[in-house]
């Protein structure tokens, strides 16, 4: 099949590369605006990428200790019947796993150390359907917590900050405390260090703590659990899933789920990510109009071509084709080379970065500093597609201006001279 003349015209002067000193300058001009397009693109590939693995990395070392939902009284108060409020969150096909929970913010003293710390009251049997790091420790240091032995477990730099070990004790001060005939009094209950954990994540490392339930009913006078914890199928489904329980529950009941119990965290990740989408495609747009450059001169240098097909009876809309089609050609190679350079760094980063940290002898995350030591990798579609369509879209638009400028040459001006 023979393809339109327009097609034949544009792809040789894309492969235009010889034929003059002119020629070759434009050829070159045309290959920096491909690679400007390809190395963009591929930028753009790889930081969303890495954005994409440590986002991942973060959520997955935050959701190993804490429920994908929690049910909440309103008032704050023990749920009158917290067996019954899990059986109908269970019955959401989502749900996986349920267990209650207290939970409330204590100052926790050690000699002359004190700190601030969430001190959560769990049942160490049921825990383990709800979070990975009861399923972890479930059958260790989780096993040392038993009613009424008054045991606490520390995150590991919530004991190292303490100066505690195993073994130790410390004092646990409630937030109300209790009235006597000389005023108000803190409510104080020693506690017998029986183990750490570290979940990877420095917030809970260094501010949570865990202890019995029914310990934490007595010392917080609650009378019972203020909350069940739910586990679903599809951590990305929380927010669906909590909007369908809301009405179930009732009205004393509330439901959060991770994403609005950790609303800062959440919003900031997807705020920089935006951010940094546009900071990119903006260099995307930058290479992308070179190819107007291009173009210009392009045309520039085929006055006569064009001049001639135009007497072959080539219409204006034909011409602009031409040089639409080469401009477009350019910006198709540049997009696919792109994303194949993108895909094949960020798919081996794990490879890379610690070649290049060996070559230069430099650490980019060192573990002194940051939880996480190795530069982790998420490519994923919904981010690669739309930067290949909008590279594509960007490529397209830059040739719309020359290619009318091709349009409009006429055939008696050009051919004056020649």
């Amino acid at each position: 099949m023979t393809l339109p003349f327009e097609l034949q015209v544009g792809w040789r002067y894309t492969r235009a590369g010889r034929g003059g000193r002119r020629n070759r300058f434009i050829s070159f001009i045309s290959g920096v605006s491909i690679l400007g397009i390809a190395l963009g693109v591929a930028a753009l590939i790889i930081v969303l990428s890495v954005m994409n693995g440590f986002q991942k990395e973060v959520r997955d070392r935050m959701l190993n200790v804490i429920a994908h939902v929690e049910l909440l009284d309103y008032a704050g108060d023990a749920l009158p019947d917290w067996q019954a409020t899990a059986a109908r969150a269970r019955q959401n096909p989502q749900v996986v796993g349920a267990a209650p929970f207290i939970s409330s913010q204590s100052l926790i003293a050690r000699g002359d150390a004190y700190r601030g710390a969430v001190v959560r009251g769990i049942s160490p049997a049921d825990e383990a359907q709800v979070t990975g790091l009861g399923a972890q420790l479930k059958d260790g240091v989780f096993g040392l917590l038993q009613p009424g032995a008054w045991n606490i477990v520390l995150g590991a730099e919530l004991a190292r900050q303490l100066g505690v070990g195993v073994g130790d004790k410390l004092t646990l001060v409630a937030p109300n405390g209790q009235v006597t005939p000389a005023g108000v009094a803190p409510r104080l209950r020693a506690f017998n260090v029986v183990g750490t954990f570290s979940a990877g994540h420095y917030e809970y490392d260094a501010g949570l703590a865990l202890i019995h339930i029914d310990d934490a009913a007595r010392f917080y006078r609650t009378g019972g659990p203020t909350g069940v914890q739910l586990k679903l199928r599809d951590v990305h489904e929380a927010r669906r899933v909590a909007a369908e329980l809301a009405p179930a529950m009732g009205p004393q009941v509330l439901v959060r789920d991770w994403t609005r119990s950790n609303a800062t965290w959440f919003d900031a990740v997807q705020v920089e990510k935006r951010l940094m989408s546009i900071i990119l495609t903006l260099i995307v747009a930058v290479a992308a109009f070179n190819l107007v450059s291009t173009l210009v001169m392009t045309v520039t240098d085929k006055q006569s071509d064009i001049a001639i097909l135009r007497t072959l009876g080539a219409s204006p809309r034909s011409i602009m084709g031409v040089f639409i089609v080469q401009g477009a050609v350019s910006g198709v190679i540049g997009t696919l080379s792109g994303v194949l350079l993108g895909l094949l760094v960020a798919c081996n980063i794990d490879v890379i970065v610690p070649a290049i940290e060996h070559l230069l002898n430099v650490s980019f995350l060192p573990g002194s500093i940051y939880v996480i030591t190795q530069m982790p990798s998420d490519p994923q579609r919904g981010d690669i597609i739309p930067i290949a369509v909008v590279s594509l879209l960007l490529s397209f638009l830059a040739t719309l201006y020359p290619s009318w400028r091709a349009s409009r040459v006429q055939p008696a001006e050009a051919l004056r001279y020649e």
